[in-house]
C-alpha cells in the first residue's frame, strides 16, 4: 500500500516508512524504538516515557563533576575555531550546575561525512529544545567528534552525486602515521587542495556553491587537522542554533576522567567482561551482541607515539613496546591522562562522567552496544542516560516522490541491483489483454502436455521420456516468448526506466542507502541553508519510522 504523503506549512513533502521494512535495520533497532519490554532492561529507560526523561533528569543533575574546568576547555576549543557566538553562549549555560545535555557523535569525516552525520546533530538539537520546552529545564546539544580513533580509511572520504546523479567518491591519500596516529594528529597536506577542486568540478553548480565551497576550503585546508577541519564545517552549518563541538582529543579534558581510567586499570578486564555477558543476554533474547571483547582486555588506549591497545599478561600490562606492573600504570594515568584514550566500550562512560548527559542520539548500530553497557555504568558509578534512535530520512526530489507514488513502489524495492523490481513494473504496463492471452495459453499447454506425457506409456513406455522432452522444449520456448515481450515493453517505455533509475539513484546510490553514504555537503550545495531549517521544522525525531522527504 502507498504510504500516507503530507505536506508540511512550510511545503515539505513527507512520507513515513515503516522502519523494519528499511534495509539494514536490525531488529533490536526496530524493537527499540516500539518499546519492547523485554529489550528495554538493557537500558535505563524508554525515551517514549516522559517519566524517563525526569528520572535522567535528576541522575544527570546529582552527579558530581567540574563544570568549570569543562566549560573552560569547550570554549578554549571554539573560540580556536572561531565558533558562532550563539555556540559559545550554550557553553556559558552549561556551567550552571542545572543545564543538561543532549550529545551525538561521529568520526570526523571527510567534509563532514554521510547525511547521517547532519540527521544525528539534528535530532540533538530537536530533543534539547522538547526538553527546554516540556521540562522547563535548560539543555543543550553537544556533537562530539570521535578525533582519537585511528582508522584512517574510515575518515579519509565522502561520495556526492555529480549531475547525472552517478555517485563520485573522493579520497584523501594515505598521511604518514595513517592506521597508527589518531586522527586528532593527522594534519592535511595539498592533497585536500586537489580533492577540493575535484569536488568543485562534479558537484551540480547551484546559487549555493560558491559559498559553501569557499566555507569548505577555509575549514579543509592544508596544514589543519583532519578533526579541527570537521568542527570548524559542522559549527558553520549549525553552530547558530547553539549547537557545542566537542573535540574528544583535547588533552585539557583528559584530567577530568582520569579517575575512569585508574578504576579501569584497577578493575582489568572487567568492562569488556561485563559488556561480553551482557552481549550474551542479549543473544538469549534473540537479538546480536554488538562488541565481543577478548579476556584481559583493557578498554583503554595508549597514545604515546601511536595509538596502541593496553593488555593484561599476568601481574603487568604490555603497553605498546612497554611492560608496566599496576602501581606504574596507574600513576601514568594520573600523572598524564592525556596520554589515554578510552575504546568504544569506555567512551560513552567518559563521555557522561564529563557532561551532564540525559540521552545519547544513537545510530542503529550504536543502540546494540550500548545495550551492553548497563552494568558498566553501574560499575562506575555515572549515571546511564535515554538512548534516543536518530531520525533517518531519505530526501527524494518531486520527480521521485511522483514516481513512487504513481507505481506504488516500496522505497525498499530499490535497493536490489538488479532489474527485478523494473520487471514487475514493466510487466504492469503491458495490455491485460497481453498478460491474459498469455498466461491462457501458458495454462492450457502445460495443462495439455501434462495429460499427454501421462498418456503416451499405454501406447509405448519409452516415448515418455520423449514427451516429456518436448514439454520442456515448448515450456522454454514460451518463456523466450514472454522475454521478448517484455523486452518489446522495455523498449516501447523507456520514460518509465528513467523514472525508475533516476529515484533509484537518488535513494540507493550504487545500492547503499543514501543517509549512510552520499555526503551532506551534496544536500548543502542542492539545497542551500534553507535545507537545515527544513529539518528542524519538518523533520519528526520520534522513533520508529523512516522518513522521505521532498524538500
Amino acid at each position: 500500500m502507498t504510504p500516507t504523503t503530507e505536506t508540511s506549512t512550510s511545503g515539505t513533502i513527507r512520507q513515513a516508512v515503516d522502519l523494519r521494512s528499511f534495509p539494514g535495520i536490525r531488529r533490536l533497532a526496530a524493537d527499540y524504538a516500539e518499546g519492547t519490554t523485554g529489550l528495554l532492561d538493557f537500558y535505563a529507560g524508554h525515551p517514549g516515557d516522559p517519566g524517563a526523561w525526569r528520572r535522567a533528569i535528576e541522575r544527570a543533575r546529582a552527579h558530581p563533576r567540574d563544570r568549570a574546568a569543562l566549560c573552560d576547555a569547550l570554549l578554549a576549543q571554539l573560540h580556536h575555531r572561531a565558533a558562532p557566538p550563539e555556540a559559545c553562549a550554550a557553553v556559558e549555560r552549561l556551567r550552571d550546575p542545572g543545564t543538561v545535555v543532549i550529545i551525538t557523535g561521529q568520526q570526523a569525516g571527510l567534509f563532514g561525512g554521510p547525511m547521517y552525520t547532519l540527521l544525528k546533530a539534528i535530532t540533538a538539537i530537536k530533543l534539547a529544545a522538547r526538553v527546554r520546552q516540556q521540562f522547563h529545564v535548560e539543555a543543550e546539544a553537544i556533537f562530539w567528534i570521535d578525533s582519537e580513533d585511528h582508522d584512517w580509511n574510515e575518515v579519509n572520504g565522502c561520495e556526492v552525486l555529480d549531475a547525472d546523479l552517478q555517485p563520485k567518491q573522493f579520497r584523501l591519500p594515505d598521511p604518514p602515521g595513517a592506521g597508527e596516529l589518531p586522527v586528532a594528529r593527522l594534519p592535511l597536506d595539498h592533497s585536500v587542495t586537489a580533492c577540493l577542486d575535484e569536488l568543485a568540478a562534479v558537484l551540480p553548480p547551484t546559487e549555493f556553491s560558491g559559498t559553501l565551497l569557499t566555507r569548505l576550503r577555509s575549514a579543509y585546508r592544508p596544514g589543519a587537522g583532519m578533526s579541527d577541519a570537521f568542527g570548524r564545517l559542522l559549527e558553520f552549518v549549525l553552530g547558530e542554533l547553539g549547537l557545542i563541538v566537542y573535540d574528544a582529543a583535547d588533552p585539557a579534558t583528559k584530567p577530568l576522567v582520569a579517575s575512569v581510567f585508574n578504576r579501569e586499570i584497577a578493575y582489568t578486564g572487567r568492562t569488556a567482561d561485563r559488556a561480553t555477558e551482557t552481549g550474551r543476554q542479549l543473544e538469549e533474547r534473540g537479538y546480536h551482541a554488538q562488541v565481543v571483547s577478548s579476556p584481559g582486555h583493557v578498554s583503554l588506549f595508549h597514545l604515546d607515539g601511536g595509538r596502541a591497545g593496553i593488555t593484561a599478561i599476568g601481574e603487568r600490562f604490555a603497553v605498546g613496546g612497554r611492560s608496566l606492573d599496576l602501581k606504574a600504570l596507574t600513576a601514568l594515568t594520573r600523572s598524564q591522562p592525556a596520554l589515554f584514550s578510552p575504546n568504544v566500550l569506555l567512551r560513552p562512560i567518559v563521555q557522561d562522567a564529563l557532561f551532564p548527559t540525559i540521552a545519547y542520539v544513537a545510530g542503529p548500530n550504536e543502540l546494540a552496544y550500548l545495550g551492553q553497557l548497563k552494568p558498566v555504568y553501574e560499575d562506575f558509578g555515572v549515571p546511564m542516560p535515554l538512548m534516543y534512535p536518530r531520525a533517518t530520512a531519505t530526501l527524494l526530489d518531486s520527480a521521485a516522490l511522483r514516481f513512487l507514488g504513481k507505481y506504488d513502489v516500496a522505497l525498499a524495492d530499490l535497493q536490489a541491483r538488479d532489474e527485478s523490481t523494473l520487471n514487475r513494473l514493466l510487466e504492469a504496463q503491458l495490455p491485460p489483454e497481453v498478460e491474459q492471452s498469455f498466461s491462457s495459453v501458458e495454462a492450457a499447454i502445460t495443462d495439455g502436455m501434462h495429460r499427454l506425457v501421462a498418456a503416451v506409456p499405454a501406447v509405448d513406455p519409452t516415448l515418455e521420456g520423449a514427451a516429456r522432452s518436448v514439454a520442456g522444449k515448448i515450456h522454454h520456448e514460451l518463456q523466450n516468448l514472454h522475454h521478448k515481450i517484455i523486452n518489446a515493453a522495455k523498449k516501447r517505455d523507456e520514460t518509465l526506466r528513467r523514472q525508475f533509475s533516476r529515484t533509484q539513484a537518488q535513494a540507493f546510490p550504487g545500492g547503499h542507502a543514501q543517509e549512510r553514504s552520499t555526503a551532506f555537503i551534496y544536500f548543502l550545495n542542492r539545497y542551500g541553508p534553507g535545507l537545515v531549517d527544513r529539518l528542524l521544522n519538518d523533520l519528526p525525531v520520534e522513533p520508529g519510522a523512516h522518513w522521505i522527504l521532498t524538500v
